[in-house]
């Protein structure tokens, strides 16, 4: 099967190109490199460094006549949505739309597009929240990822493309930025292995799922197959855990001392969330794989060997 990943040089979008290449299949890699990195690219893929809102987008549909298109290119800063609702609405709806035109002309068969487990929902109103959870984003990231959701099903109605929307949690593991705005795991991972003080905005009290790449990568390739034209799916561990948790985990596999700093809470942000998953597991035959803690020992043991600095 040939696919066309956006975001492919990017954290998971990078991931899921060598689960799909791993499985037999040809890939192509649509990014701009603005979060992606070179090195996260597998030499097997054809790449393309491209903004998803260019119009010479068609030109590579035109040229690699994929059958599916995995979207994950995004901004997916929530403080910037929040600070830049435009910059946000401009690459995550527009840039998203330029993308479906491509596969409507094209006449690819299936869109898989990313969506957010956290954002989207908002406050929740139950936990864990399932699929059918009421939709109320509290910051523009969620609003405009929900938005090109909308889209497509009104793509499948009028044109017949089907799609699977998976609905990440947290998503942590290998290649993360350490250094970026998003991903407490590989910021505090990051700083701690640096000697470096830890910043948690909040009291980190507040509580998330959070999901290993590799199985989000699993997933992923699960919904290459899947029999429904318009499914919806989150993607987490179920479980809830701390800011707090995740810094004491930390530190034990790192073996930092420091306390960490606290700073205000983040605008926009969700206080507690968790997800049900059980329709994944049904519909897709997906489950988590990786428990939190191995999941953090080999996302720390990836960092000690690409930026290795002694604590001290």
């Amino acid at each position: 099967m040939k696919i066309l990943v956006t975001g492919g040089a990017g954290f998971i979008g990078s991931h899921i190109v060598d689960a799909y290449l791993a499985a037999g299949h040809a890939v192509a890699v649509v990014d701009d490199l603005s979060t992606g990195r070179r090195n996260n690219l597998n030499p097997s893929a054809a790449f393309y460094q491209l903004d998803i809102r260019d119009p010479k987008l068609a030109e590579v549909f035109d040229r690699e006549r994929p059958e599916v298109v995995n979207h994950h290119a995004a901004q997916i800063d929530v403080r910037h949505s929040v600070v830049d609702p435009v910059h946000d609405a401009s690459i995550n709806i527009l840039g998203s739309l330029n993308l479906l035109e491509c596969c409507r002309a094209a006449g690819v068969r299936r869109v898989v597009y990313i969506s957010s487990g956290g954002a989207v929902y908002g406050e929740p109103a139950y936990l864990p929240c399932d699929e059918a959870h009421p939709i109320r984003p509290i910051c523009p990231y969620g609003a405009s990822k929900h938005t090109v959701e909308h889209y497509l099903e009104m793509y499948y109605a009028l044109y017949g493309q089907r799609y699977t929307i998976l609905r990440y949690a947290n998503v942590y593991g290998p290649r993360q930025d350490p250094n970026g705005e998003a991903g407490v795991v590989a910021i505090f991972a990051g700083k701690m292995l640096r000697g470096e003080p830890v910043d948690i905005f909040g009291d980190g009290g507040q509580e998330r799922d959070f999901v290993y790449v590799g199985d989000c990568a699993q997933a992923n390739v699960l919904a290459l197959t899947s029999d429904s034209p318009d499914g919806t799916y989150n993607i987490g561990s179920g479980v809830a855990t701390s800011v707090n948790g995740i810094f004491s985990a930390l530190q034990r596999l790192t073996g930092h001392s420091g306390l960490p700093h606290h700073l205000e809470p983040k605008v926009g942000e969700t206080r507690r969330i968790f997800l049900r998953t059980e329709k994944a597991r049904r519909e897709l035959g997906w489950v988590p794989a990786v428990a939190l803690e191995e999941g953090l020992r080999r996302t720390v043991d990836h960092f000690r060997q690409v930026e290795p600095a002694p604590l001290g």
